[in-house]
């Protein structure tokens, strides 16, 4: 454009200042996000080198010597911490493989809430969206009330009916504590999750809608032929963000649902490391874990990308 306007005899506009730029004021709206990232998500992975070094808590970092490797051979090598992790990481791999299965249920959820009419609807929505602001902690307590062996008032009642003899120990049983994990998680994130697909709906365009009525229609036809296939393309984001996050199948809730009972069965990567490095007081072991979690999450992140490219002919980034 400048060469043209030389050829034509128009004087070239001068450029403007970068501050004076177009766009330039959202750019520092977005600054101190950006910072937050950099300060929460960047920063720690300087402790990475913790992991090449024969790290101990409470020693000055001129003590702690440098071993190169031998932290990620010495977890190989040592039989039970090996078999400690693989476990670990079978659980989550197999608690995230369940979540993931389960991925349409919120949407299906939200479907047949935006089809209830009346004052019901806004009631379901939000006894459903509560229990997504409850902390773990408080969830377990719920579990306690509900399915202690000696005063869960489930026992109670299976024991008062004569069902039972004596209490079941739901909550310290090894079987199917995957399912347990699952159906705990999908009670308190059910009715969050489904207000993503309440965004999506209002996006249908409603001429859909009334063209599928002068076609005679009914309500099971519309949801079947226009709104599932138009909450296809979320649901498809959902699972690629969801397998790139493969491994980070959560925190608080294997912690404080596990006990002696159903740890192995329970454990996940995330707990394997906190174990490790504060319980027991071998933070290298753990940083090392931490950082073949990471290239994991990567290898599946680009994984998911790819498979977005190939099905829906859409990368997600």
């Amino acid at each position: 454009m400048a060469q043209k306007q030389e050829l034509l005899g128009i004087p070239a506009r001068p450029k403007s200042p970068f501050w004076k730029q177009k766009g330039f004021h959202l750019f520092l709206m977005l600054l101190p996000f950006v910072f937050l990232i950099f300060l929460l998500n960047y920063l720690p992975l300087y402790s990475w080198r913790l992991a090449f070094y024969d790290f101990k808590w409470g020693r000055p970092d001129e003590l702690n010597t440098f071993v190169g490797l031998d932290v990620f051979r010495s977890l190989i090598n040592n039989q039970y911490q090996f078999e400690e992790l693989m476990q670990a990481l079978k659980n989550t791999f197999g608690m995230s493989g369940l979540h993931v299965l389960t991925l349409p249920l919120p949407m299906f959820f939200a479907i047949f809430l935006h089809e209830l009419r009346g004052p019901f609807r806004k009631t379901v929505q939000t006894l459903t969206t509560i229990p997504n602001f409850i902390s773990w902690v408080l969830v377990f307590s719920v579990a306690c009330a509900a399915f202690t062996v000696d005063d869960g008032f489930v026992n109670r009642m299976l024991i008062h009916f004569g069902i039972r003899d004596t209490g079941i120990a739901f909550l310290q049983s090894e079987n199917n504590v995957w399912m347990t994990m699952i159906a705990w998680n999908l009670w308190k994130t059910m009715g969050w999750s489904a207000i993503m697909y309440f965004a999506s709906m209002t996006n249908i365009d409603p001429e859909l809608y009334d063209a599928a009525n002068v076609d005679g229609a009914g309500r099971w036809a519309r949801i079947r032929h226009i709104t599932i296939p138009c909450l296809i393309p979320t649901l498809f984001v959902l699972l690629v963000l969801n397998i790139a996050n493969f491994v980070n199948w959560g925190l608080e809730q294997p912690l404080v649902f596990m006990n002696q009972m159903n740890k192995p069965h329970i454990q996940t990567l995330d707990v394997f490391l906190v174990t490790q490095g504060i319980t027991g007081r071998n933070p290298a072991t753990a940083m090392a874990v931490g950082i073949l979690k990471t290239f994991v999450c990567l290898v599946l992140v680009f994984g998911a990308n790819k498979l977005s490219k190939v099905v829906r002919k859409e990368s997600v980034f």
